[in-house]
Parts: structure tokens; C-alpha cells; sequence
């Protein structure tokens, strides 16, 4: 049976606002328990964060983390346990197509989500060939998803045996424990669609070549699940959670940060808490009978006053470097561009491995006001820029003097490539100095890489031996980065106290 906290668990709190600490919160509110959420930023959303750049009489209303939704189900999910529907907070907007890719050779290939769309797609600019391809790889994809969902992304581990099931031989079977890229190599002969369906691996902080082709779960989230966008941004997802949770019953405390943890008889009993724009005025004392703490791993270490051992170091995952811009209408993008270079393994090579900015980049082009034109001024459109990066742990930069530069050098790149921006009225940039400064570790929003060691029951437990009433829950831990699973971090942590 799988462990959960002692009784009492009455009252829990949680720390942090972010989604997986608002997926435990609804979770936990559906099972009958009281709930106070404390949150230092005076919004919910944590990593998917938000900023509005003033312009004239209005402002550019941007996302600074995810800029997309996959498998929407989990949010409904977490809204059903307090008796709600998706439509009852979000109005969500599918994309079509998903991405539109363009390459240095001067092709693009649409990606879309509908399998029809996207054979023809293939056969019209690539070949039969590679469109047959496609049809044996999304079957692939498919059963690759239903293998691990259950058993190895929706469950809690108490032990690396946990994991030994029926659907451990499944997963072996289809492949899982294989190369990403050469897995993909064995469906598609055209390089370009290689990386379509392999470029998701750096999410999880590794190259496609050596990352478990397992991960090509995360692909089949982004390219056969679906992607769609909320109104109003990406910031409306935590901000309808935490309304949602409000009107179930639970407490929020924004503008406080957790100084600490006060134990007794084993056992968590209270929390220390400050006014986060005042850390020098009296505090308070907030008792609990259950702790959950969704900050990142290591403020959450931090809390509880130790690092749990490992055999192996954690490794972070590259970072990224994002430029948000307002701009004139007529750059004519839609929603998500991936611009790739003509450099590819290499790529990897420079920000993991030499922690060196990359030569020839491959970037992220958003685009939202594509979707939603009232995330800016009339006239205007939203468009940020994201280029993975080396970590600060890896490579220790001088990103105030290197950030204007490099913003710079990837407009140049863009514009050779025939993105043209224009000149932008309003803009903002985060660099891994920032991430850090957010207290996020080695300067990255995508935390520990999903590496073997740091995969599945390997990587961080949401329980921490020695604490008989602390969960973690948050991209750190079980079972890992990204949307969807953090939403599932948070019901796992929820199960760990609710049983």
C-alpha cells in the first residue's frame, strides 16, 4: 500500500500558489479537507507567472512562463473535485495548426494535431513515405501514452519496485527504454520532421539523442493530444484555479513568504510567515496538521532544513533566454513558431555540455495576440522569443552585460531567417539571472533534467523520509516539468495525505 500522512490532517496548508500547488489544493478541498494556500507574489501562477508592460493607454499583457495548454483533461480533472467544469472559469482555444515549423533551408511544415491534416501535411511537402511513417509513429505515440499514464507518470512511488508491472515489459517492448532520436529515426527519414517530434526531449532536459524514448510522451502531448490557448492568456489557467478553490473553501494568503517550519512530536505543527514586501516586520504563526510545499526543490529542502541524499548529484536542465516584445501589427506569425537552425546536434552539445550560447539557434516564437489581440493595445501585437540556454550552474554568465547583445543578435537571426518583428514599442527580458533571482535553481525554469537517475521512481519522492507530515509537490518531484505534470504533482500530493 502506498504511504500517506499520519492522521490528523484536518487542516493543510500549502505553500505556494503556483499549478501544482492549486491542483493539491482542489484535490484536497474535493476529499473534505481545509486548506490555507500562502503565496509570496501577490497573484497565483508561480512559474506561470505574468507581467503588463504599460503602452499608452493600454498595456502588453504577457506570460512569462508556459505559453500553452496540453492535455486539458487534467484541469478539468482538478476542477471536478470541487464540483466545477473548465467551462465554468476558462474558455480555451484549440490550436490548428499546433506549430508552424520553418528550417534554415527555407521549407515549413505545419504541425497539426488532426491525423488527416497532418499526413497530408507530410505528403504534400516531405513524402508517401514519411506520411506512412507518420501514421505508424502516432500509433506509437498513442500506446506509448496508455502504457506509462497509469503506471509510471499518474502514481505515486514508495520504491524503484513499484514500478515492477505488467506494463514495465509493455513500455520495454514499444521501445521506452531506448534512444529518443533514433526511435523516431525508425518512422520518419526526413530530418526536418525528426525534430518536430524530437525537439520536446530539451523540455525535459536532455538531447533527443540520449534522452529514454519513453519521453516521447511529451510529444504526444504537443503534437496528437492537442494544444490550445485560455483567453486572457496563459495567466487565467492559475488564476480560475485559485477562484475556483477560493469559492470551495479555500484560504489564500498572497503577499506572505514561509520562513520556516515549527516541529513538534515528529510532526510539523505550525509555519513561520512574514509580509514578502516587508521581511523585517513582526510575523505570524499559522498552525497546520498537514504541510504541502510546491515551492522548487531546493526552497523546499531549504524549509525543511536538509537535503535528502542521492547517489548521484542533481542535474539541472538548460535554461532559457526569453525576450517579450510589443510591436507594430503585420508581423503576420501565427500563434507558435519554432524557427530551427541548420545546427542541430551541436546545439545541444553548447548549452549542456560547453555551456556555450548556441551558434546557430533554434527558437521559440509565441505569438498570442495571434489567438487573443486583447493581450495588447489596439495596433499592436505581443511576440515573445525564447532560446534555450546554458544553466548558471553550468555556465556562470554575465547576462547583464550579454542580455542587450544577445537580444540584438536573435532579432538578426530571425530577420535573415524572414521573421521580421519591427521595432518594438515595449519589452522585457528574463535570462537565467532572473530565474535565480525567483529562487529557482541553477537559474532554470525547467528544473531537474529527466534524466535516468532523476526519472520516475529515481527522481525526487514527494515524501521525505524523516518527515511524517511534509509533502512536495511541483516540477521538482514526482513526476516532473511541464503543465501536465504538475497538475498530476499536485494530485499526487493531495493522494499522499487523503489516501
Amino acid at each position: 500500500m502506498t504511504r500517506t500522512v499520519r492522521s490528523p490532517t484536518d487542516h493543510v496548508v500549502v505553500v505556494g500558489a503556483g499549478l501544482a500547488g492549486l491542483a493539491t489544493a482542489l484535490h484536497l478541498l474535493g476529499a473534505g479537507r481545509r486548506v490555507t494556500v500562502v503565496e509570496r507574489d501577490p497573484t497565483p501562477g508561480g512559474r506561470a507567472g505574468r507581467l503588463d508592460l504599460a503602452h499608452g493607454e493600454g498595456s502588453f499583457r504577457l506570460d512569462t512562463g508556459p505559453t500553452v495548454i496540453t492535455m486539458p483533461e487534467l484541469i478539468e480533472e482538478a476542477l471536478a473535485a470541487v464540483g466545477e467544469k473548465i467551462g465554468d472559469r476558462l474558455e480555451m482555444v484549440d490550436l490548428h495548426p499546433a506549430y508552424h515549423a520553418r528550417f534554415a533551408d527555407g521549407s515549413a511544415i505545419d504541425v497539426h494535431t488532426d491525423p488527416g491534416a497532418m499526413e497530408q501535411e507530410i505528403r504534400e511537402k516531405v513524402s508517401a513515405a514519411d506520411a506512412e511513417g507518420y501514421r505508424r509513429l502516432r500509433a506509437w505515440l498513442t500506446e506509448l501514452y496508455r502504457v506509462q499514464m497509469a503506471t509510471f507518470i499518474d502514481a505515486n512511488f514508495d520504491s524503484p519496485l513499484d514500478v515492477l508491472s505488467p506494463d514495465l515489459a509493455r513500455l520495454g517492448a514499444l521501445g521506452g527504454f531506448g534512444r529518443l532520436g533514433p526511435r523516431i529515426g525508425k518512422y520518419l527519414h526526413d530530418e526536418r520532421l525528426r525534430r518536430i517530434f524530437s525537439f520536446q526531449a530539451l523540455y525535459a532536459g536532455v538531447p533527443p539523442a540520449r534522452a529514454l524514448a519513453a519521453y516521447a510522451v511529451i510529444a504526444y502531448m504537443d503534437t496528437i493530444a492537442g494544444v490550445s490557448f485560455p483567453m486572457g492568456g496563459v495567466r487565467a489557467l492559475p488564476q480560475a484555479l485559485a477562484d475556483a478553490a477560493a469559492d470551495a473553501g479555500a484560504e489564500f494568503r498572497y503577499g506572505t513568504t514561509v520562513t520556516g517550519l515549527e516541529r513538534a512530536g515528529g510532526r510539523v505543527r505550525g509555519l513561520r510567515t512574514v509580509a514578502t514586501d516587508d521581511p523585517t516586520a513582526d510575523g505570524d504563526r499559522l498552525d497546520a496538521d498537514a504541510v504541502v510545499l510546491s515551492c522548487d526543490l531546493p526552497a523546499a529542502y531549504a524549509l525543511i532544513g536538509r537535503t535528502p541524499r542521492r547517489a548521484v548529484p542533481t542535474r539541472w536542465s538548460p535554461s532559457a533566454y526569453v525576450w517579450h516584445a510589443g510591436v507594430p501589427a503585420g508581423t503576420g506569425l501565427g500563434h507558435h513558431t519554432i524557427s530551427f537552425g541548420d545546427a542541430w546536434a551541436s546545439t545541444f552539445d553548447e548549452i549542456i555540455t560547453e555551456g556555450r550560447l548556441m551558434s546557430d539557434p533554434s527558437l521559440l516564437v509565441t505569438h498570442p495576440t495571434a489567438t487573443d489581440p486583447s493581450l495588447a493595445p489596439a495596433g499592436h501585437e505581443l511576440v515573445s522569443v525564447l532560446a534555450p540556454s546554458p544553466n548558471t550552474e553550468v555556465a556562470p554568465m554575465d547576462w547583464a552585460r550579454i542580455g542587450p547583445r544577445y537580444r540584438d543578435e536573435l532579432r538578426a537571426v530571425l530577420a535573415g531567417r524572414g521573421i521580421e518583428l519591427g521595432e518594438p514599442v515595449a519589452e522585457h527580458v528574463i535570462t537565467p539571472d532572473d530565474w535565480s533571482a525567483l529562487g529557482l535553481a541553477a537559474g532554470t525554469p525547467f528544473s531537474a533534467a529527466h534524466t535516468f537517475s532523476q526519472t520516475g521512481p529515481f527522481r525526487a519522492g514527494n515524501l521525505v523520509r524523516g518527515e511524517g507530515n511534509v509533502v512536495l509537490a511541483g516540477c521538482g518531484t514526482t513526476p516532473g516539468v511541464g503543465v501536465p505534470t504538475v497538475l498530476v504533482s499536485g494530485k499526487l500530493a493531495a493522494a499522499r495525505i487523503t489516501g
